[in-house]
This record gives C-alpha cells, sequence and structure tokens, in this order.
C-alpha cells in the first residue's frame, strides 16, 4: 500500500517540491493551500485542496474528508507558514503580529490535533514540522516569525512525546535561507529596514553558512522525505537544520 502523505502549504515553495519528492517515491500525496491558483496548478497525480491552515473549522471538515477518502494519513508534513511583517518589536503591530502566529503555529497544532486519532487508529505515524533556523537563533526584524518557529519545536518535542506510546514518530525541519521568491521577498523588506541593498543581504546570508551558499528547496524535500522512511525509524524529537550550518545568524553586511 502506497504511504499517504499530507502536506499544508503544499501548493507552493518547498511545499510543493515536497509535494513532488514525495510523489516520486511513489507515495499519494495530498496538499493544501489558500491561494487558488497554486491549487489549480498542482501537478496531476496530487490532490490538492483550497484549506486555510489556520482555521479550525475548514481544517477538521478537511481531515474528516481526508479520513473518508484515505482512512488514515501516514506522514504529515505542518509545513503551513508566511513570513509576517518586518519591523522592530517597538514598531510592531499587534495585529500583524497575531496572524503570523496564527498561521504558523496554530496552523501546526491544527494539523497535529486532526492527524493524531487518525494515527492513532492505525497505530503509526509520522509528523514533520517546517520550523527554521529563526526558531533557533532568532531573526532581528522578524519577531513574530522567530517566536512562532521557537513555539513549533516545542510542539513538535510535546507531541514527539505525547505519540510515541502509539508508534508516532515527530521530528522538525529548520531550514536556513531556501533560494525562491519567498526569500527574495524577506531579503527585499530587510534591505529595505536596515537600509542595505538586497544584494548585500542576500550575500550577507550566503556568507554566513560554513558553507557559503543559501539552500535550495530540494535540500529541505529530500530531509523529509529521509525522516518520513524506515531508515529514520528511531529518530523522533529531534530538529534537523538544513541550512549548510548557520554560523552568523544576523549578518550586517
Amino acid at each position: 500500500m502506497s504511504r499517504r502523505v499530507l502536506i499544508t502549504a503544499g501548493a507552493n515553495g518547498i511545499g510543493l517540491v515536497m509535494a513532488k519528492a514525495f510523489a516520486e517515491t511513489g507515495a499519494e500525496v495530498w496538499v493544501t493551500d489558500v491561494d487558488p491558483a497554486a491549487i489549480k496548478a498542482v501537478p496531476e497525480g496530487i490532490r490538492a485542496s483550497r484549506i486555510n491552515a489556520s482555521d479550525e473549522q475548514e481544517m477538521a471538515a478537511f481531515f474528516n474528508e481526508v479520513n473518508k477518502v484515505w482512512g488514515g494519513i501516514d506522514v504529515l508534513c505542518a509545513n503551513a507558514g508566511i513570513k509576517g511583517p518586518t519591523a522592530s518589536v517597538e514598531d510592531m503591530p499587534l495585529r500583524e503580529w497575531r496572524d503570523c502566529i496564527a498561521v504558523n503555529l496554530d496552523g501546526a497544532m491544527l494539523a497535529a490535533k486532526y492527524s493524531a486519532p487518525l494515527m492513532k487508529t492505525q497505530g503509526n505515524g509520522v509528523m514533520l514540522f517546517t520550523s527554521s533556523t529563526a526558531g533557533l537563533y532568532g531573526f532581528p526584524y522578524r519577531a513574530p516569525y522567530a517566536a512562532a518557529k521557537w513555539a513549533v519545536i516545542g510542539l513538535m518535542k510535546t507531541v514527539a512525546m505525547e505519540l510515541g506510546p502509539h508508534g508516532i514518530r515527530a521530528n522538525a525541519i529548520a531550514p536556513g535561507s531556501v533560494t525562491g521568491p519567498r526569500i527574495d521577498r524577506v531579503f527585499e523588506a530587510e534591505a529595505e529596514a536596515k537600509g542595505m541593498t538586497y544584494e548585500q543581504v542576500r550575500d550577507g546570508y550566503a556568507s554566513g553558512t560554513a558553507l557559503g551558499q543559501l539552500s535550495d528547496p530540494e535540500d529541505i524535500a529530500n530531509m523529509a522525505v529521509f525522516l518520513a522512511s524506515d531508515a529514520a525509524r528511531m529518530v523522533s524529537g529531534q530538529v534537523l537544520t538544513v541550512d549548510g550550518f548557520t554560523i552568523n545568524p544576523d549578518p550586517k553586511v
């Protein structure tokens, strides 16, 4: 039987690359996303549903549908997230703070909440949470994002403890800066906030890693496929960074 892999925010960016990577292993893949255009563009063979990951009513109804169609879930990738506002703490709008926390943290909790009973019934499963190196080091001018990604790690470790006796593993992947349109927008906003050029910010983040380069989405997807596999059967409660080893989390130049 093919593994059943559910990925939130899986029609764009890292999530879509994850979906394709799992599909290539022969898994059945179902993605959610809030972007209707992205949902329509999902490759053939991958199921897709327009769902707001931070809306409990939508998530509850969606997981009920998943259970009717699939009868369970083998792998959850709680991947939904937004970059949130770029501002100092003293200038942080509370509404934007809460919106960022809702998607990045509430979305992860809801995905785990509604996956857990399905996995417990079958006596096994894997939950993968997308955190960030911002959840390990902090991230100047990105307080809500960093706070949410730190909290995702705490959520993951708790889930791993609670569900381990039921044969369910949980881990978090912490990407560094990953190439693509999303990080480009982050660099542009940070450049404006710090009075730097886009190129200075981008090059600073690359040189702030031991390997001197940014990660690609495929690097994150490869880690997800490994952690979901039997080769990682004794890996649980861990944070796996995919960042070329961050040695300077706040480059100034």
